[in-house]
């Protein structure tokens, strides 16, 4: 199932592979979320285990929120504020040098239309990439297979449902490009 999962197509949600890669991810995360900020190397440690990848100089604040974890990549220097939910069932590539506000959602898990096959538990996903310096102001929901160009800025509370050009400054939902940075 986790091949199926990965590769974008409909697989079975509650498959005992997966509930195990989830449950241990879980696990992490509520040792993550239990630390304060004077524990940042049990922090960075954790983060170690549970995330694909994490550049140096990373401060993701709890709480943070994961379906994985392993399919979630972030670059060096990027900060996320309170509350991050990355929904990594697909994978999830944030940039170098990317700041997400409080209560950001990335989200790449899809379900099916039709409700004979979402009451059957087949679901999908597709990936999400973050560019270098982006900037996602609080609130913001990045939807499955969403791209967002380096440099962009997403204004707060956007729900980003396409492809986000570079250096461009996007608002409102769904949300829509309302000027280019030069």
């Amino acid at each position: 199932m986790r091949e199926r999962m990965v590769a974008g197509d409909l697989y079975i949600a509650d498959d005992p592979e997966l509930a195990e890669e989830a449950d241990r991810a879980h696990d992490l995360v509520a040792a993550y979320n239990a630390t304060t900020s004077r524990q940042r190397p049990l922090r960075r440690r954790l983060l170690e285990q549970l995330l694909g990848s994490i550049g140096e100089e990373v401060e993701l604040r709890p709480p943070l929120h994961v379906d994985y974890g392993t399919r979630v990549t972030v670059g060096p220097r990027t900060f996320a504020n309170f509350g991050l939910m990355a929904l990594d069932v697909a994978p999830i590539t944030i940039g170098a040098d990317v700041m997400i506000g409080p209560n950001v959602q990335l989200l790449t898990p899809t379900h099916p239309v039709d409700p004979d096959l979402r009451r059957a538990k087949w679901e999908a996903a597709l990936p999400i990439v973050i560019g270098d310096n982006v900037w996602l102001g609080g609130g913001v929901v990045v939807c499955p297979g969403v791209t967002i160009g380096a440099d962009t800025v997403v204004g707060a509370g956007a729900v980003v449902t396409r492809d986000l050009p570079a250096r461009v400054v996007a608002v409102g939902n769904p949300a829509r490009v309302v000027r280019s940075i030069d």
